[in-house]
């Protein structure tokens, strides 16, 4: 079917890496959201039903994890067969994508319901916590698999350029969860109160009909025809270049996961009051990490259509005015958030020290968050350009080989607390990026193509 893509990579700039990146920040903030509407709303209930769901959840941010691997490779694949114009090619790509990841997401949830009971008894909860927390991963572990297919059918789309359009079903599913809650959890004439089972249906329902007007638009805005043979039949080619982009771009962010969680650990032994200073802090600044993925994920789309029409100087000179975009962007956000630190910070607690030292940490932002940005714009261009294996490399040795070092290093045995772990930080970053940088410069990435 001749069609002319919804991304233009002809005209491509500032403002495309804007009308990109806006909605994409939008949806992944709606996404969070989505989890932590559950927490707020459960707080009226009670502090223990809180606690229960918040342990189950991570267990399940832990699975998408796993999964989301189909949906990164689909992305940067598909990117590039539409900038080759190769649109007659996308439906069996998308139909391999959805009948990977719906068999590795059915497999995940399986294991979550089958295993729920040891995997929470790591947390060592006490009985009427744990029996909450499985009712509630039961349903919500179950419904892992409706996740596994919502992510890859989003990435198709927005691979299209269609990023509005995935934000307006985010925003959707969140008016459906909260309605969903107040039902289940007020009972609204004479509506059954559920409580956790109840909030965990409610948020897989709004996941599932999101899925579903999601899929309408794959079809009938993207123009992706799947026929059943497709997601049943996989072209080998395609589920290798998939695999070949997903797998080590999903090592990246397990790393990373990996890695928040020995840190967090290093905190711990300082003190419950340097554990709440690191979480308020990263809390207020969560709005500037999610930007940059933000800006990394446009910046990707842009850079791998451009790979696949084997516009290669083009896509090179693009990233450098990506770079220049986004970092003006991430340094307007930070003045933003240091101008309002305290109010900000008194928001989460009366601490004094705490205020104190989080404002303090605040302050390094505007040295740390533009090296995060450095890293995950280069990072993610690579990887839209099909090379993947050496960002993953690279993250994996500074992260485990530097960082976690450094961080012990100046954090707990030099006795700098929380101000070294957070110069770890920052050289972690920017480490990292000018790694990546050179990467770029040296245009090793040009033989990488996933089309020709």
């Amino acid at each position: 079917m001749d069609r002319k893509p919804a991304l233009d990579h002809m005209s491509l700039g500032t403002r495309s890496l804007f009308a990109i990146t806006w909605p994409i920040f939008i949806e992944l903030a709606l996404q969070m959201l989505l989890r932590t509407t559950d927490t707020f709303m459960l707080s009226k209930v009670s502090d223990e039903a809180v606690a229960a769901v918040g342990v189950a959840n991570q267990i399940i941010s832990f699975g998408v994890l796993l999964f989301n691997f189909v949906a990164l490779g689909s992305a940067v694949v598909i990117s590039q067969y539409l900038g080759a114009r190769r649109e007659q090619e996308i439906g069996q790509l998308a139909g391999s994508s959805l009948g990977l990841n719906f068999l590795f997401g059915a497999f995940v949830s399986l294991l979550v319901m089958l295993f729920s009971g040891p995997l929470l008894g790591i947390f060592h909860l006490d009985h009427g916590l744990l029996h909450q927390a499985q009712s509630y991963l039961l349903i919500a572990g179950g419904a892992l698999i409706i996740q596994a297919l919502l992510s890859v059918v989003t990435s198709i789309i927005q691979s299209h350029g269609y990023t509005k359009q995935t934000m307006l079903v985010s925003l959707g599913m969140n008016v459906l969860n909260i309605l969903g809650n107040y039902m289940v959890i007020y009972g609204p004439g004479g509506f059954p109160k559920l409580g956790v089972i109840g909030v965990a249906i409610s948020t897989a329902t709004a996941q599932f009909i999101g899925l579903l007007i999601n899929l309408y638009l794959l079809r009938h805005t993207a123009k992706v025809q799947i026929l059943w043979d497709q997601v049943i039949r996989w072209r080998r080619d395609h589920v290798e270049k998939v695999l070949r982009v997903g797998l080590p771009s999903s090592a990246v962010s397990l790393s990373y996961s990996a890695n928040q969680f020995v840190t967090t650990a290093f905190i711990s032994s300082l003190g419950a009051s340097m554990l709440a200073t690191k979480i308020y802090t990263q809390n207020i600044m969560f709005f500037v990490m999610i930007l940059a993925i933000s800006l990394g994920r446009g910046g990707q789309i842009i850079v791998g259509h451009l790979i696949g029409a084997d516009e290669r100087d083009t896509a090179y000179k693009q990233v450098f005015g990506n770079l220049i975009r986004s970092q003006f962007i991430t340094l307007m956000a930070v003045a933003v958030m240091v101008f309002f630190r305290g109010p900000l910070l008194r928001l989460f607690t009366g601490d004094v020290d705490i205020v104190s030292l989080g404002a303090s940490l605040l302050l390094l932002s505007f040295i740390l968050e533009p090296g995060r940005n450095f890293n995950i714009i280069l990072e993610r261009s690579l990887q839209a350009a099909g090379d993947v294996k050496y960002p993953m490399v690279v993250s994996i040795a500074v992260t485990w080989a530097f960082s976690v070092p450094l961080t012990y290093l100046l954090g707990i045995y030099s006795g700098y607390g929380l101000y070294g772990i957070w110069a770890a930080f920052i050289a972690d970053e920017w480490l990292r990026g000018v790694l990546l940088w050179f990467r770029w410069k040296g245009r090793s990435w040009q033989s990488k193509s996933l089309v020709q």
